[in-house]
């Protein structure tokens, strides 16, 4: 339970209305209660806060209006709101200490907690307050900054580094050979050693089932604040610029670079060797062949549509060629008109 004046005196905001009021979680416009703090981020929702019982609302300043609600008044209502969810509901964390089960040959700080079952090689460096989840395998000669939390099941192949501050969601695969094969005459495969790692910097944060293999020869890097959603495939080589955000089932071949502050829409696909610039948004679903050298909003995709009208509209799509050359073809007959 907390006061919206300590809130306001903490994370920033214009305070209207009664200062005593007392909250103790938050919650949306429509589930709210007394002693909840709601937020309105989209105007569009605006009508909601006629009914909304809750104690105390975020709002943005042209919002302000529309409630006699005690109300924090910020120009990012839903910046704010995060920053208070996370106010009371703070991560749990375990305690310090090596589960009896966990296999750990290296020495660890005091701090740090390791899971059962967990494994940790020869040559790790954690930080302090690293927390180690059960069943997790780290190999040789990783290092994990302070503060970083792996949920159970990560496995972090030898030598990838992990910064600061990080969660990696269970199930996370870190630092797995790139799929590089030479192929010979005859048809087979020949593996290509895959010799170098992943470099993850602070502050990021690897949704559940997600693979980021190693480099080749040099890394693939993430930048610091980069954030992944789950089952997400990123290829070796690839670099990832900071703050960039990417959902759920994007798939990124080698050797692509993404640039800082990006968005890219779930199941996006982004072939090898691009480069793609900062502040790009990729949307839902788009197929990214070519680089992309400019910020803005990308789309390759269509919008749904029944089956008969797909059926109807490709079978244009497939004329679209000999439809071009009777335009063209008409186009010409004009011109000669014109000039009798």
């Amino acid at each position: 339970m907390v006061r919206l004046d300590e809130l306001v005196a903490r994370f920033g905001g214009e305070l209207l209305g009664d200062p005593a009021v007392v909250v103790r979680r938050v919650a949306t416009l429509e589930q709210a209660d007394e002693g909840d703090l709601a937020f309105l981020a989209n105007p569009r929702y605006a009508g909601r806060l006629r009914d909304c019982k809750a104690s105390a609302v975020i709002l943005a300043p042209d919002s302000c209006a529309l409630t006699d609600l005690p109300r924090i008044v910020t120009a990012e209502p839903y910046v704010y709101f995060a920053r208070v969810a996370q106010f009371f509901s703070p991560p749990e964390r375990p305690a310090p200490g090596v589960h009896e089960t966990a296999v750990v040959d290296t020495a660890v700080p005091d701090s740090v907690s390791i899971g059962a079952g967990a494994t940790v090689g020869a040559g790790v460096r954690l930080g302090h307050n690293v927390v180690i989840g059960a069943g997790c395998h780290i190999g040789r000669g990783v290092v994990i900054g302070e503060g970083t939390r792996l949920y159970a099941g990560v496995t972090v192949y030898h030598d990838c580094v992990i910064g600061k501050r990080c969660i990696v969601h269970a199930g996370v695969v870190i630092g797995a050979d790139g799929f590089g094969f030479a192929r010979e005459r005859d048809g087979r495969w020949i593996k290509i050693p895959q010799t170098g790692r992943v470099i993850v910097g602070d502050d990021v944060e690897i949704g559940a089932n997600t693979t980021i293999d190693r480099g080749a020869l040099d890394d693939t890097v993430l930048g610091n604040g980069v954030k992944l959603d789950n089952q997400i495939q990123i290829a070796h080589n690839v670099r990832i610029g900071e703050h960039t955000a990417i959902a759920g089932c994007v798939g990124i071949a080698g050797s692509t670079t993404i640039g800082a502050r990006c968005m890219i829409g779930g199941q996006a696909g982004i072939i090898g060797h691009l480069v793609i610039a900062d502040d790009v948004v990729v949307s839902a679903g788009t197929l990214v062949t070519k680089s992309i050298r400019r910020a803005g909003v990308y789309t390759g995709n269509l919008p749904v549509q029944t089956h008969p009208d797909w059926v109807k509209n490709f079978a244009h799509l497939r004329h679209l060629d000999d439809m071009a050359a009777r335009i063209r073809a008409l186009e010409k007959r004009l011109d000669k008109a014109d000039s009798v």
